[in-house]
């Protein structure tokens, strides 16, 4: 899985604290979430989707593997 998440967050002129505070996680977990390394909750996704005025489909990306 790959994310636009660090993508969109500098859109919006977020830090992945701010971004963390936000949707209510540490930082480590934006991290993890930027690198691909950890797939969220449907609830985060949508948090996350939300505060960066986006679509779930197209925050995180499925490669067909």
């Amino acid at each position: 899985m790959r994310t636009r998440i660090k993508e969109l967050r500098a859109r919006h002129n977020l830090t992945q604290e701010e971004l963390a505070i936000k949707v209510g996680v540490r930082r480590e977990t934006i991290v993890f979430l930027e690198k691909g390394k950890y797939n969220p909750s449907l609830k985060l996704a949508h948090d996350i989707a939300k505060v960066l005025k986006t679509r779930i489909d197209e925050l995180f990306i499925f490669d067909d593997d």
